[in-house]
């Protein structure tokens, strides 16, 4: 066990951002094998998990990103709001932008209601790309936290990259399956409902090393890049995950997993941080 951890502590950054975030499609595949076993989700339970991922989005967001955005900036000429406000920001208008460009539709809604561009693709392809497009955040925060400690910072730790990580991780097992068991029920074979549902993680490595491999290279974007993973994914969970989950008026249900994902990321994160 030691022996592993030594391991993984002498990785570079960058190649701890992609071994990590391997971790969180993993989960991600994980979530979506449950296709195998299971054709429907409980609507109710399917709405829970959906608040339960906001909740960690809404903790891993001000715990692992905007917070130390703030302290890192506080240690250079500017006001420590100007680089966290102006990194929340553009990541909001990134997420903004995407949504408005990229084709796809968000669980629960009829195909009329597809954003994006307008497109002939099937509906089992946008409800993949909605998905992908939540998991771009995802991926940038946790790249992105793993570069910051080639900064060096008090804020920057091992144990807070690993929480962020380990969070997004616990999350996205619910996603996997919010993914592959609709297509399943939709007509499409267990292997490729499977295959559909794990590919929507894929983005998340892609993101995490790109994320990684900025602050590395630039470590003065480092305030500006934590507060841009912020932003990306309060939009999610605002304009996404938040609205999916109140669909079938399981208020309270989505509300108690929004608690209880906040609970378990704030705990992570300063347990481990």
């Amino acid at each position: 066990m030691n022996m592993g951890i030594e391991w993984f502590q002498a990785l570079s950054p960058i190649k701890q951002a992609l071994m990590a975030t391997l971790f969180t499609w993993f989960a991600t595949a994980l979530g979506a094998g449950l296709v195998f076993f299971f054709k429907t989700i409980n609507r109710k339970v399917l709405d829970g998990m959906l608040g339960f991922a906001a909740g960690v989005m809404i903790a891993a967001s001000f715990w692992s990103l905007l917070a130390p955005a703030i302290e890192m900036a506080e240690e250079s000429s500017l006001p420590a709001w100007v680089p966290a406000t102006t990194g929340f920001l553009l990541g909001a208008a990134f997420l903004w932008l995407t949504d408005r460009l990229l084709p796809h539709l968000h669980l629960g809604f009829p195909m009329e209601d597809a954003e994006g561009v307008k497109t002939s693709w099937q509906r089992s392809i946008l409800l993949v790309l909605a998905i992908t497009i939540h998991n771009i955040p995802e991926g940038l925060a946790v790249g992105v936290a793993f570069g910051a400690l080639s900064a060096n910072l008090p804020s920057a730790s091992l144990a807070g990259a690993v929480a962020l990580a380990i969070g997004i991780g616990i999350q996205n097992f619910p996603e996997g399956a919010a993914v592959s068991v609709p297509l399943r029920r939709e007509g499409f074979s267990r292997i490729k409902s499977f295959w559909y549902g794990q590919m929507s993680g894929l983005v998340e490595p892609v993101a995490g090393v790109i994320g990684a491999a900025a602050v590395v290279v630039m470590r003065p974007i480092l305030p500006y890049a934590l507060s841009f993973a912020a932003g990306a994914m309060i939009y999610v969970v605002v304009e996404e995950l938040i609205p999916e989950s109140q669909l079938e008026k399981n208020t309270d249900i989505a509300t108690l997993g929004a608690i209880m994902g906040f609970a378990v990321m704030m705990t992570l994160d300063v347990a481990l941080g």
